[in-house]
């Protein structure tokens, strides 16, 4: 009986050393869950915090790369190449001396083109010169024809004066009053006034196509020159124009730098022909560079030009950051002017996120101070809040 108290004594605390026990527990499971769940909370609202006021207010992708509008040297003339004065990674100004072309053929075409142009200007100034005396050529050639046919004239009066004594002779023949030898007297006479009719009349024609001749002459002459001087003739602008051409080519053996930048794919040496267009090397403009970021199209929906940006580069890391402004957007996503665009019109067709190259105009004093290099890859913040 003893023996059964002390058990019943001892369960008792032991039952309630559990109850308390799971209490506890219990209460620290309750304070773990609360814990939990104002952490997530927490989590939630800050997260929430931060894309209301940061991230919808940003749009940015390292996906981003500089860029220039890179300028060819090319020649215009073809030629062997006589000296190179540049070389690859050399910074040059705008008209420097690049490349020198041989320019023997075309000092030659100048001179010849120069030699043609003061023959033209004489013999244009010939023409007109030889306008005036075609001139007084023409009216010589009129008073040859009136003299002429003064002389058909006369040598008419003379026939018809042979004719009137010709035939009265005859008419006293038949009665023997004229001899035979008064009889071919009066015959001879009326054939030679007949054949010098004919000769005025032949010279009269003469002359008349004489004076059409020259007429001719004077006006062709006049077509070369009608309405024109030495200065403004065409054959004279011809040659001028042929010998400004040649000037040019002379000019056009001496390559410049078309740009401010940094000579880059050099590749002319000296003794190489060189034909006209064949790319020689090319000037990086690094002073006008830009970047162009390629955002995925759900970042675009608020990005509009105008908007400033800030941007940093791998070369020089975060401690050099740079200004720009949203300058546009290109016409087409990288895939669409690849090589090879994706076919999406098949049964297995899988939607990709596309991205859209942004233009990103550089501060260009900040470019001076930290120039960068076509290429390089770049991280691009673009502040959507305005």
């Amino acid at each position: 009986m003893s023996e059964s108290t002390n058990t019943i004594e001892q369960d008792v605390p032991v039952a309630n050393n559990t109850a308390a026990d799971s209490r506890a527990q219990n209460a620290r499971r309750k304070r773990l869950f609360l814990a939990l769940l104002a952490s997530v909370a927490t989590l939630g609202g800050g997260y929430y915090a931060y894309d209301l006021f940061v991230a919808s207010r940003h749009a940015e992708t390292d996906n981003a790369y500089v860029g220039a509008n890179i300028a060819q040297v090319t020649p215009l003339i073809g030629g062997p190449v006589r000296e190179v004065l540049v070389d690859d990674a050399l910074h040059v100004k705008q008209g420097d001396v690049l490349v020198r072309l041989d320019d023997t053929d075309a000092r030659i075409a100048l001179k010849r083109a120069e030699a043609e142009l003061a023959l033209t200007e004489r013999r244009v100034r010939g023409l007109i010169a030889t306008d005036g005396g075609l001139d007084a050529q023409i009216a010589a050639r009129a008073a040859d024809e009136v003299r002429a046919q003064a002389q058909v004239s006369s040598a008419q009066a003379d026939l018809a004066r042979a004719k009137i004594d010709l035939d009265r002779r005859n008419a006293l023949a038949e009665s023997g009053s004229v001899s035979g030898e008064e009889l071919t007297t009066a015959r001879n006479a009326y054939s030679t006034a007949l054949a010098s009719l004919r000769v005025a009349e032949a010279a009269r024609t003469q002359a008349a196509a004489n004076r059409a001749t020259a007429i001719g002459s004077r006006d062709a002459n006049r077509a070369l020159i009608d309405k024109s001087t030495p200065d403004t003739n065409p054959e004279v602008l011809a040659a001028r124009a042929a010998r400004e051409q040649a000037q040019v080519d002379l000019e056009r053996t001496i390559l410049r730098a078309p740009v401010d930048g940094i000579i880059s794919r050099r590749q002319v040496q000296v003794g190489q022909r060189v034909q006209p267009g064949a790319m020689l090397m090319v000037v990086v403009p690094i002073h006008a560079s830009y970047v162009d970021a390629n955002f995925k199209e759900g970042q675009l929906r608020k990005v509009k030009p105008g908007q400033s940006v800030k941007l940093t580069s791998d070369l020089y890391g975060n401690s050099v950051k740079y200004d720009g402004k949203v300058v546009g957007f290109s016409g087409g996503t990288g895939s669409a002017f690849s090589v090879v665009p994706a076919q999406n019109a098949t049964g297995n067709w899988i939607k990709v996120v596309q991205r859209l190259p942004v233009r990103i105009a550089l501060d260009p004093q900040q470019l001076a101070e930290h120039p960068l290099r076509v290429g390089l890859s770049m991280t691009a913040d673009i502040d959507v809040s305005n």
